[in-house]
């Protein structure tokens, strides 16, 4: 009788059943279901897109933020057009602006068909340092003076609005993120310290918190705003609005953090590293303070957007950022008239760019909660 052997796999008769593939980590399964939602998709293009115009918006921009030209001040969006009255194709260009008065002694902008101007790529322009580092006279694209391409339209000292949002982005969205990135890192600190230690320890920290949280926040910036002087140039103005915003932020966070601390010091890995002689402030920051962090991050980008309208409350009022360094705030400034904006409604664009930005946040924000919440996955 012959008697046949089967081959046994080499997992079975090592008596380990392996699997066929890695489990992913909670990084991973996180970063999949992110993937999953258009909304947070959405979100984060836009956001890279407005990110990546600011730090290259010395390349982008035709013209420097404080380029102006008084007799075209308002002037109407540029007519981009790619074919002549003839019907002959040109490749992009704008054609010379006419200027002319109603009887209201306003001014109507028209167009030259005469005289055509050729939108260039690579064009020359007014020398920057690209990137703060290397001296550049080239942009994207441009007209040769003394014509003028204003894409988007001009603000009243005829500066074009196109180049000033681009360059006022670099303000109005990264005063959120160092904002954020200030304001937390103290909020996660007195929280941890707080709810780990107890006592009198968390009394006094928690009634602290609760003192600035009494206060509105949006009257607390005023104030605090107006205590400074108003001799400070725009880079101190900006550190300044950090810092109001770094000291009125980071309470509601704390409070958060204090009662996950509190449920987190009983754990039994934090009991092992005391036992191990492992110094407290060890514990909080490497043991109790990174299960924090799926929530604090979440709570980052959902705060980020409050920071971005509290810079640009601050410049529409005044307070912030002065003229003729742009922020999307000050920018706003000029459409408090409603006959401004009737007339030139283009100097409500700043505003959109804002709206785009915060709503950007918001929905990243709940891409990321639901993301990093196991109740929240499919």
């Amino acid at each position: 009788m012959r008697i046949l052997h089967k081959k046994i796999p080499a997992q079975i008769s090592n008596g380990v059943n392996k699997p066929k593939h890695r489990s992913k980590s909670q990084f991973r399964v996180a970063l999949s279901h992110l993937k999953k939602s258009r909304l947070s998709r959405f979100s984060i293009f836009a956001l890279f897109t407005l990110y990546t115009l600011a730090l290259f918006a010395d390349f982008f921009v035709p013209y420097a933020y404080d380029d102006e030209e008084r007799l075209l001040s308002y002037a109407a969006p540029a007519r981009v057009h790619i074919i002549d009255d003839s019907g002959k194709f040109r490749g992009p260009f704008i054609y010379d602006t006419i200027i002319e008065f109603d009887e209201y002694r306003r001014k109507i902008y028209k167009e030259d068909k005469s005289r055509i101007h050729r939108i260039k790529f690579f064009a020359r322009r007014q020398r920057y340092k690209f990137l703060g580092l290397f001296d550049a006279d080239r942009c994207l694209f441009g007209v040769d003076k003394p014509a003028r391409i204003y894409l988007w339209g001009a603000d009243i000292r005829g500066r074009d609005i196109f180049s000033r949002i681009i360059y006022g982005s670099r303000i109005s969205s990264t005063i959120g993120l160092i904002g954020v990135s200030i304001s937390f890192f103290i909020g996660l600190m007195i929280g941890g310290i707080s709810g780990f230690y107890g006592g009198k320890v968390d009394n006094f920290l928690m009634r602290l918190t609760e003192m600035i949280m009494m206060i509105p926040g949006f009257y607390l910036m005023l104030v605090l705003r107006e205590r400074f002087s108003t001799n400070l140039n725009s880079a101190q103005i900006y550190l300044m609005i950090v810092f109001i915003f770094a000291f009125i932020g980071w309470a509601g966070l704390a409070r958060v953090i204090r009662g996950m601390s509190m449920s987190l010091r009983e754990r039994e890995y934090v009991l092992a590293a005391r036992a191990l002689g492992i110094s407290n402030i060890k514990i909080i920051v490497r043991h109790i303070l990174p299960h924090c962090t799926s929530y604090a991050i979440v709570a980052a980008a959902l705060s980020i957007p409050s920071y971005i309208l509290g810079e640009a409350t601050l410049s529409l009022l005044g307070l912030g950022i002065q003229d003729p360094i742009p922020s999307w705030g000050n920018m706003l400034s000029e459409a408090l008239g409603i006959v401004q904006i009737g007339f030139y409604p283009w100097i409500l664009l700043p505003g959109v760019f804002i709206f785009i930005m915060v709503m950007s946040f918001n929905l990243l924000g709940d891409g990321l909660r639901d993301a990093l919440d196991p109740m929240f996955r499919s």
